[in-house]
């Protein structure tokens, strides 16, 4: 009997979603993504503090219309609501300060909530676009750094934030990490600042869950909103 060699093709390696077009297939209007933050900061030798925070981004016709965000600090809470251009900040520094009755405070902007919070935001395209060319892909995984001069090139979250040009050099080390749909799953940013002489380095460890779920982020009852302190 003569032997039969039997050729198998193997098959070949499953190419690498998009994470990009993967992005845009979920951003249609009133459907968003919800996300958990996990803050630290220190002095470079030990750690001086830390905060938890969740929220969500809400899509428009033309990208992220809305965000939420409500920071634990244990002791007190502080909540951000931006709609459009429009911020509304409620807790924290503005408990006693607001007019009887008031507990919001409406102003212009509202991007950033403060300098602890997640700058990269996987939520716009061409910061996400930024973040996948400057970054190294392995496997599930992107790693790299980008400085805040460069986000505010790309990112209308950042841009809108109005940070001043003296911190445009800070540098943000990063680890993008996909889900089998090419979607983000985790984000950990990690960067230092020096204000008032003080040397601080920040880690942001952020999840996402939920791409495309249906998002509504409304703003404050107005009959709690004020445009001045008390």
């Amino acid at each position: 009997m003569s032997g039969v060699l039997a050729l198998v093709a193997v098959p070949a390696q499953a190419a690498q979603k998009d994470p990009v077009s993967a992005l845009k297939a979920t951003m249609a209007p009133g459907h968003g993504v919800r996300f958990t933050d996990t803050v630290t900061w220190g002095d470079g030798l030990d750690e001086m503090g830390a905060r938890d925070a969740k929220g969500a981004f809400q899509f428009g016709k033309k990208g992220v219309a809305a965000f939420e965000l409500t920071m634990d600090y244990g002791d007190e809470q502080e909540r951000v609501i931006s709609i459009g251009k429009t911020g509304y900040y409620s807790g924290g520094v503005l408990e006693g300060r607001l007019p009887k009755g008031k507990t919001w405070l409406k102003d212009v902007g509202g991007a950033i909530p403060d300098s602890w919070a997640q700058w990269l935001n996987p939520a716009e395209p061409a910061t996400l676009a930024a973040l996948m060319k400057k970054g190294v892909r392995t496997g599930g995984s992107v790693t790299g750094s980008i400085t805040l001069k460069e986000l505010k090139a790309v990112s209308a979250w950042v841009a809108a934030a109005g940070v001043r040009k003296q911190y445009d050099g800070i540098k943000m080390s990063y680890t993008l990490t996909l889900g089998s749909s090419g979607l983000v799953n985790r984000l950990r940013t990690s960067y230092t600042v020096t204000e008032d002489g003080k040397l601080s380095e920040v880690t942001v460890d952020s999840r996402y869950t939920g791409w495309g779920s249906k998002v509504s982020i409304k703003a404050p009852d107005p009959g709690t909103v004020t445009t001045r302190y008390r």
